[in-house]
């Protein structure tokens, strides 16, 4: 008979090895692998389930909100195995994450695995030997508010999806999605599209030149000479770009002036001979103080700034990190150090930089956030002890280096001394002689600072968010050093130049202000944030553009949609409000069901707010209603965006496109139309920009030559899909008397014109008649597979030329060869290991040694479904918690065992069912707080 264990059942497998290695034979530690259960797709429930009352959303929303959970299809197995080791268990220890996601999956588990022995809640937040041990002695019973908050969010998210995306799907485009906090963002990156569309530049000039303390005033050899702009002409500020609103007007009308050429180019003129002199010497201290510690936004928002990386990269690679014990739990509202690590980093700055830089007591940190939850630290380094970046230099490599370099300094910086200086402004001027401005004054103003002690700033340097379009506008300041200088000193002013500018418009988000405007308004989960914003860009809603974020018209068509007839769920306060709501229920302080209630149905006990706290209507609408009774919406002018002078934008079914419906048509036809090409942002299709556009897809094309065959002409033509060439036919003679049906019937019997795109080589205005002749005789037969008698063409399609044969396609190499691939050569590419659609073969992401078992080498590649180990037989992809820089040679070589160990993939078979499954009771959770939401 086996001898009991502990069991410790935590999410990941590589956090699994970690704890054990700590624990030792006594304790069995396993991995879930994240959730084990969801609420299925409502197409995924048993037949006789879908007219029931789980069937809209497998949710009984007139129950209670029962949610009807299933195990996913691929956790059967792993449940199946933690069930078994659970058997041989005296205790089970439940290790999932301490927030609201972690606490639910421990409780998924439970009411999955129904233990029959001790259940313990462990909980830490690094994962080193000292933090495993004291977390075993310090267990405590799971958390039932924060599952019924994770809960309610869960079943919030359904209930929005499902409600709100049918709607997109009719009026807008099939497969789109609206979320709480994705729809929101989306609206965010689409307003300032509109602000920089609506944007009206204004042209400015000023006056700027380099000055020095006259030689004859006095002036010490080796005085830095300076750059000073004109600030003030004859008593009046002078205007300079943030004097100027959206519109391209002063803000304020007096007072102010705004340099004209001319004007400017007088002032320069008439200050050539001019006696410059100190007006105003002010100079004041200059103090610093280190940002806090890293929280999950910050860390986002910093990793976009200074290494480049996405969100989803920045939490993929500190997911890594924390999972292999080199930091702390990276989820996490809190900017707090616990006494040890404040210690430890004041330890370390001391030996590191000297005892100087430590100031006398340790800076405590605080949430800013009024919805910060969850007793975690912040984001630093494990343990109780630092290790510095040198010394993991030896383990980390590539992006888990350079992050883990960037929470150290930031750590350590953070209980660092403040930086000291002084900052001195100067006022300088002159009288304007001769010309215009003859008389005035000119006074120009420069400033600068001196660190005198750099403090923090020799560990590390905030970033800040630049302009996307024009990064040099908004560069951090660098330290200046102005002359010493006394009121009335006499200056030197030489390089005076006058200098024109246009005032910019409003810098478009990054992934980095973005996820720092979200949680500003207190708009979802900073842990939340990065899935986010890949999803409104795998949705399509938001391209990226070097690092700025671009919506796409379709955005604009949602986002139309959601404001007119959603409002409430995509205002801001309204979001920032559930939020709260949200964080009250974790608390305890507010009850699941009564506030599900409120928001779907909109019906108000006394006891928890009012109506129009969550959006809904006076007469007790609430979601539910609100869609039920959206009345008739305009699918055309939704989809529609006013661009001026009768021209407009329209998301069509294949993209956006153009039309001009002011342009006299005859009666019956459509308005000129043109594709919007995917390189033109929204606030750059100006109406110049679409009467160009308009102009080009107008062209009935250039004539090459008549067809040899049918002696129709050829022509070269652009269309939406690009450059095109087309063989003419004649209009088709039918009887005016049939009907639209028959007409229909009649347009489809007809031939179809021979077409074909030109090649990326090929030109519009170049093309030849021989070339679009070789063009349209594609497909090509290239021979005949002498094994399967299969006939082999070329062809090209969508995704560039291939290669088919029966249902069998093969990429070819470029677009030539596919008039001049012979059959030795298809034979040949046919043999090769097929790449997938569209797909070429790329360099290895890793090379990883060879395969004891297969004895081939083993790469790490990036595939269809992202990065997967490979030794040229057996593929296996990385699982969720290994990246392809984290990953070793040795757990390569295991992920392949267990792939080969698993032999084919066996055929799914479909079991038909007669008999609904009874509702199970709740399994009894182990001292929770109180009783929990049923579940199936």
């Amino acid at each position: 008979m086996s001898q009991a264990r502990k069991l410790v059942i935590v999410e990941s497998p590589t956090k699994a090895r970690k704890i054990q290695s700590y624990l030792g034979d006594d304790y069995e530690v396993e991995a879930s692998v994240g959730h084990i259960r969801d609420l299925p797709q409502p197409k995924d429930l048993p037949a006789e389930m879908k007219k029931g009352p789980y069937g809209r959303f497998s949710v009984d929303v007139d129950n209670g909100f029962d949610p009807y959970y299933v195990v996913h299809a691929d956790k059967k197995k792993k449940v199946s195995e933690l069930k078994k080791a659970l058997k041989d268990a005296d205790e089970l220890f439940l290790a999932t994450d301490e927030d609201r996601e972690g606490e639910a999956i421990a409780w998924h588990l439970i009411q999955e695995l129904k233990p029959k022995v001790p259940v313990k809640r462990m909980v830490f937040h690094e994962i080193t030997r000292d933090a495993i041990l004291r977390a075993l002695e310090n267990t405590r019973e799971l958390d039932q508010d924060l599952v019924d908050a994770q809960e309610t969010r869960r079943i919030l998210d359904r209930l929005y999806g499902y409600e709100v995306s049918p709607v997109l799907w009719r009026k807008v485009r099939q497969g789109l999605s609206a979320g709480r906090v994705q729809s929101v963002a989306t609206r965010l990156v689409v307003e300032r599209e509109r602000e920089r569309m609506a944007f009206v530049s204004a042209d400015y000039w000023d006056v700027a030149g380099t000055f020095a303390v006259s030689p004859d005033g006095g002036a010490a050899p080796g005085q830095p000479s300076f750059r000073a702009r004109l600030s003030q002409l004859a008593g009046d500020k002078v205007a300079s770009g943030r004097d100027f609103d959206d519109r391209g007007r002063l803000k304020v009308r007096t007072g102010v002036v705004q340099l004209s050429e001319s004007t400017a180019n007088a002032v320069v003129a008439g200050l050539q001979a001019a006696d410059f002199s100190v007006r105003s010497l002010e100079t004041k201290p200059y103090t610093r103080r280190p940002a806090a510690p890293f929280t999950t936004s910050t860390l986002q928002q910093e990793a976009g700034r200074k290494l480049r990386m996405s969100s989803r990269q920045a939490m993929r690679t500190a997911q890594a990190l924390y999972e292999n014990g080199y930091i702390t739990y990276m989820r996490t509202d809190s900017p707090s150090l616990s006494a040890e690590a404040t210690n430890a980093a004041r330890r370390q700055a001391a030996e590191l930089y000297g005892p100087e830089y430590v100031p006398g007591a340790p800076r405590l940190y605080a949430s800013k956030s009024k919805g910060a939850q969850e007793a975690h630290e912040a984001i630093r380094p494990a343990g109780d002890s630092f290790r510095t970046p040198a010394q993991v230099a030896g383990e980390l490599s590539g992006d888990q280096f350079r992050l883990y370099e960037l929470i150290w300094k930031r750590t350590v910086a953070s209980q660092m001394a403040d930086a000291k200086g002084s900052t001195a402004s100067v006022r300088l001027g002159a009288v304007v002689v001769g010309g215009a401005q003859d008389g005035n004054e000119a006074v120009f103003s420069a400033s600068g600072t001196v660190i005198s002690f750099r403090g923090f700033l020799a560990a590390y340097e905030e970033g800040a968010d630049v302009d996307t379009e024009a990064p040099e506008s908004a560069t951090a300041a660098k330290e200046t050093r102005l002359p010493t200088m006394s009121e009335g000193d006499a200056l030197v002013g030489t390089d005076l130049t006058a200098d024109g500018h246009s005032t910019s418009p409003p810098a478009r988000y990054t992934e980095a202000s973005l996820v720092k405007a979200l949680e500003e308004r207190g708009i979802g989960r900073p842990s939340t944030y990065a899935a986010t914003i890949s999803t409104i860009q795998d949705r399509g809603y938001v391209i990226t553009r070097g690092q700025a974020l671009v919506p796409t018209w379709l955005a604009f068509a949602v986002i139309r949609l959601l404001e007119e007839h959603f409002d409430r769920l995509v205002d801001y306060d309204f979001t920032a409000t559930m939020e709260e709501d949200l964080d009250e229920i974790a608390a305890g302080s507010r009850e699941r069901v009564a506030w599900l209630r409120e928001f779907y149905f909109g019906e108000v006990p006394g006891n928890i707010g009012t109506s129009d706290e969550l959006g809904v209507d006076s007469e007790g609408g609430g979601l539910r209603a609100l869609v039920a009774n959206l009345g008739e919406i305009d699918a055309a002018a939704i989809n529609s965006v006013e661009i001026g002078e009768g021209i407009r934008v329209r998301v069509g079914r294949y993209g956006p496109y153009i039309e001009d419906v002011a342009a006299e048509v005859e009666e019956g036809k459509t308005p000129p139309r043109a594709s919007v090409p995917d390189d033109i942002a929204p606030d750059e299709l100006t109406v110049a920009k679409a009467r160009e556009l308009l102009a080009a897809g107008a062209d009935d094309g250039r004539v090459l030559g008549m067809h040899p065959e049918s002696g129709h002409p050829v022509v070269a033509k652009n269309g939406r899909y690009g450059p095109y060439v087309t063989e003419q036919l004649p209009e088709p003679d039918l009887d005016p008397d049939l009907s639209a049906a028959a007409k229909k019937r009649a347009l489809a019997a007809l031939p179809k014109p021979r077409t074909a795109s030109l090649l990326k080589s090929q030109a519009l205005d170049s093309v030849t008649l021989e070339q679009a002749l070789q063009l349209m005789s594609l497909p090509r037969v290239v021979g005949v597979d002498p094994e399967t008698g299969d006939e082999i063409t070329a062809q090209n399609g969508r995704y560039g030329p291939y290669l088919k044969k029966g249902t069998d396609s093969r990429t070819l190499p470029s677009e030539e060869a596919m008039f001049t691939v012979t059959l030795d050569e298809a034979l040949e590419i046919y043999k090769q290991p097929k790449r997938g659609r569209g797909r070429t073969a790329t360099p290895p992401l890793r090379e990883l040694g060879d395969d004891p078992n297969s004895g081939k080498p083993i790469h790490v590649k990036e595939g269809r479904f992202g990065a997967y180990v490979t030794d040229g037989e057996t593929n296996r992809t990385l699982p969720r918690d290994v990246t392809a820089e984290s990953i070793t040679p040795e757990r390569a070589i295991e992920l392949l065992a267990e792939k080969r160990a698993q032999g084919p993939a066996k055929k799914r078979t479909t079991r038909s069912t007669s008999k609904a499954p009874a509702k199970k009771a709740p399994a009894k959770k182990p001292a929770a707080k109180k009783p929990s939401t049923s579940t199936k």
